[in-house]
């Protein structure tokens, strides 16, 4: 056998990882919280906000979990998370560090769809029906709300901003 095909099989470790293989990839809690926040600094502002406040949320929630099972799963999917992230951001073309760039999530492979409850289905649903408006512009939501009939509210207008 070639010297490269054993290397590649000794490479590719068993699948699923046993607890102790699993906690020598992972990170402790504290500088994967770090990590994952500085790895945010990177994305566009309203990005890094949703970023920031569902990492800190998702990490005070957990901070009393006693099983260690579960801390292994939320460690180590965060950790995958970290991983896409700072791959995507990382860009050849010589952007420096602590400049915002360009970054899109991926789609939903059918295995991880199929393994969703029905609940978490509508739940994915109605997130991507909110999501669609919020990187519309301006004028196309105005646009919009004309040909639906509703007057649009400007905040700044004070004949219009109680009316809502």
């Amino acid at each position: 056998m070639r010297p490269t095909l054993l290397r590649l099989a000794n490479a590719s470790g068993p699948l699923p990882l046993t607890v102790s293989q699993a906690s020598v990839q992972l990170i402790p809690p504290i500088p994967l919280y770090r990590r994952l926040l500085r790895a945010h600094r990177l994305l566009p502002a309203d990005m890094r906000y949703m970023g920031d406040s569902y990492v800190k949320s998702e990490f005070r929630l957990t901070r009393t979990t006693d099983n260690p099972l579960h801390i292994i799963g939320f460690l180590s999917q965060w950790k995958i998370y970290l991983d896409e992230i700072e791959s995507s951001l990382i860009r050849p073309d010589g952007r420096k560090q602590g400049q915002a760039v360009e970054w899109r999530g991926k789609k939903l492979d059918t295995g991880a769809f199929g393994k969703l409850s029905t609940e978490q289905v509508g739940q994915l649903y109605e997130l991507m029906h909110a999501t669609k408006d919020v990187w519309k512009s301006p004028e196309q939501i105005e646009q919009e709300a004309k040909s639906a009939g509703v007057s649009p509210v400007d905040p700044n207008d004070p004949t219009t901003a109680g009316n809502s």
